[in-house]
């Protein structure tokens, strides 16, 4: 399963073209996203079913072939991503099961956005107020990695697909946003709007393929949802960020 993004033409007939290239080129569609129509523009979604022993760049080639076409990006995807129905159903369940909460929504929402994991990280209150205080990235299990000093953002919980040793990008408490990290690294952070808990979306890509940044839409749609269980968690959140307390042996 390949999600592949396309900036194309907002005219009659461009989605079709694109749509018949792809099939001409092997893949099967699943699902059809319109991410944004904007000054004659359209950026549109495909997930496709990609045969496993077809090179990508037939794919590609093709498309650059269509007037006006530019491929954003191309990744693999865990599946389809759902509706927006669905996350509904996800907050009724962060609801119905509060004490899991967290763990169930950073667990569900790479499946929403197409994205490869997920994670809930702790950036301490007092971030601002540190000497050089830039956020920098950190290793769960691990030192944070060297730079200056600045907050040190710790790992709540992950969802499954998450990398051991987990690379974060460099987070702060303020506001949702898209990043870019090293290499092909592409992320979503929104924050909980309590005690520095943010959640981070990733997208990464191979030699073959590369992952197209989240667009505003997703970004949003994380907000929403991290905004909503953070009104349905309250006060557990502090606990999740609370550090732990040490008693003597």
């Amino acid at each position: 399963m390949l999600r592949v993004r396309v900036t194309l033409p907002d005219r009659p007939g461009a989605l079709g073209q694109v749509a018949r290239t792809l099939g001409v080129a092997g893949a099967d569609i699943v699902q059809v996203v319109v991410l944004e129509r904007l000054g004659g523009r359209a950026v549109d979604d495909f997930t496709v079913v990609w045969p496993g022993a077809a090179r990508v760049e037939r794919l590609l080639a093709g498309l650059a072939a269509i007037p006006g076409v530019q491929v954003d990006g191309i990744w693999r995807a865990i599946g389809a991503p759902v509706a927006g129905g669905h996350d509904a159903e996800l907050l009724a369940q962060v609801a119905a099961n509060p004490a899991d909460g967290l763990a169930t929504l950073v667990d569900a929402v790479p499946g929403l956005l197409a994205a490869e994991w997920a994670a809930a990280v702790v950036v301490p209150a007092d971030w601002a107020a540190r000497t050089g205080a830039v956020p920098r990235p950190g290793l769960t299990g691990g030192p944070v990695l060297p730079g200056p000093p600045g907050a040190e953002a710790t790992v709540a919980c992950t969802s499954w697909r998450a990398p051991d040793p987990l690379r974060l990008p460099e987070v702060t408490p303020l506001r949702a946003r898209a990043m870019n990290g090293p290499g092909d690294a592409r992320y979503a952070v929104a924050p909980f709007g309590r005690a520095g808990l943010v959640l981070v979306v990733a997208r990464t890509g191979d030699d073959e393929m590369q992952a197209a940044g989240f667009h505003v839409t997703e970004v949003d749609r994380v907000a929403q949802l991290v905004r909503a269980a953070a009104v349905i968690l309250g006060d557990r959140l502090d606990l999740v960020a609370a550090p732990p307390v040490a008693y003597p042996s």
